[in-house]
C-alpha cells in the first residue's frame, strides 16, 4: 500500500463558524482572520493505492458552480486536484474508487463535471466506483433547512443517475482495504477512513478534526448539526485511538497534514507534534 497527498486548492470560511462558542481571542491566534473575518483552510484529499485499486478519498469543491458562489469562498493557491495527481504520476481515469466521507459541497464538488458541451452533467472519473453510505445519502438528498446550501443537487444527484454508486456495508473493510469509523454529530452517517499502514492507524479525519486545532474538546464548528455528538464522536476516538500508532490526517488544515495525539497531565488529549505525511511514511 502506498498513500499519497492529494491537494485541491485553498479557500475561506468565516473564522467564527469554523471555531463555534470558542472566543475570536482565542482562535484568531490559532488562524488569524482576515478583515472580513475570513480563514484559509486547505481542501487536502488523499490517494490510497493498494494491488491494483487507486481509490480517492474526498475531491473538493471542483470548477463547475458559477463565479458568485465561488466569490463566496475565496479560492486561492495555485493547488488544483489534476496537478496533484500528476504529481504522483496519476490521471483521473486512474482512479477506480472515489471514496466520499459526506456530501457537502466542500468534499464532493469534483466528484461531477460539466458534459463537453456544458448542457449537463457527468462524473469526473470515468472509471471509478463511487462510495457512500445510505444513511447519509438519504440525509443529503433529502436536505434538513439547515445544511441545504451545503448538500448540491448538481454534485450528488449524477453519480447515482450514472451507475457509479454503491453503499458501503457494516465498517466497508470487505469493499475497501480499509475500515470506517462512522460519525454523526457533523452530519448524519459521516464516515472516517481508518487505514492500516506500516504499523500505523491512519485516520482521515475529515469535518470531526478538521485542523490540529480542533482536537480540543470545545472546538467544534458552528456548521455542525449535533455539536454535543461531535464532542460524543471524539471521545469515542480518543478512546480507541489516542495512542502512538494513530496518525490524524486533517482535511482543512492550512499548513499541517498530520499529527499525533497525547494524553495530558490532567488526563485529557492533546496535539503532539504535527508532521507531512511524507515525513512519516516516505515518498
Amino acid at each position: 500500500m502506498e498513500l499519497y497527498t492529494i491537494h485541491t486548492g485553498g479557500f475561506k470560511l468565516d473564522g467564527g463558524a469554523m471555531f463555534g462558542v470558542v472566543p475570536k481571542s482565542m482562535w484568531n491566534k490559532l488562524n488569524p482572520a482576515d478583515e472580513i473575518n475570513m480563514c484559509s483552510w486547505a481542501m487536502r484529499c488523499l490517494l490510497v493505492q493498494e494491488g491494483n485499486r487507486l481509490i480517492l478519498i474526498d475531491n473538493g469543491m471542483g470548477d463547475k458552480q458559477d463565479p458568485k458562489f465561488f466569490n463566496h469562498y475565496y479560492l486561492h493557491g495555485n493547488e488544483s486536484l489534476d496537478r496533484s495527481l500528476k504529481k504522483h504520476g496519476f490521471t483521473r481515469d486512474d482512479i477506480t474508487d472515489v471514496f466520499l466521507t459526506h456530501l457537502h459541497f466542500d468534499h464532493c464538488g469534483g466528484s461531477v463535471k460539466w458534459t463537453d458541451d456544458r448542457t449537463g452533467y457527468e462524473v469526473a472519473f470515468k472509471n471509478a466506483i463511487y462510495w457512500s453510505k445510505k444513511e447519509h445519502w438519504d440525509w443529503a438528498t433529502n436536505p434538513n433547512p439547515r445544511e441545504k446550501a451545503s448538500f448540491l443537487a448538481e454534485n450528488i444527484l449524477p453519480i447515482y443517475e450514472s451507475g457509479h454508486l454503491k453503499m458501503i456495508e457494516g465498517d466497508g473493510s470487505k469493499q475497501l482495504p480499509f475500515k470506517v469509523m462512522v460519525v454523526n454529530g457533523h452530519t448524519e452517517g459521516m464516515m472516517l477512513p481508518v487505514i492500516s499502514h506500516k504499523g500505523k492507524n491512519v485516520i482521515f479525519c475529515a469535518d470531526l478534526f478538521p485542523s490540529r486545532w480542533h482536537i480540543g474538546m470545545p472546538y467544534v464548528m458552528a456548521y455542525d448539526v449535533r455539536p454535543l455528538e461531535s464532542m460524543k464522536d471524539k471521545e469515542r476516538l480518543f478512546a480507541e485511538y489516542a495512542n502512538e500508532n494513530t496518525v490524524l490526517f486533517f482535511e482543512h488544515d492550512p499548513s499541517a497534514e498530520c499529527g499525533t495525539l497525547q494524553k495530558t497531565e490532567r488526563g485529557g488529549i492533546a496535539l503532539k507534534e504535527v508532521f507531512s505525511l511524507q515525513e512519516v511514511f516516505g515518498k
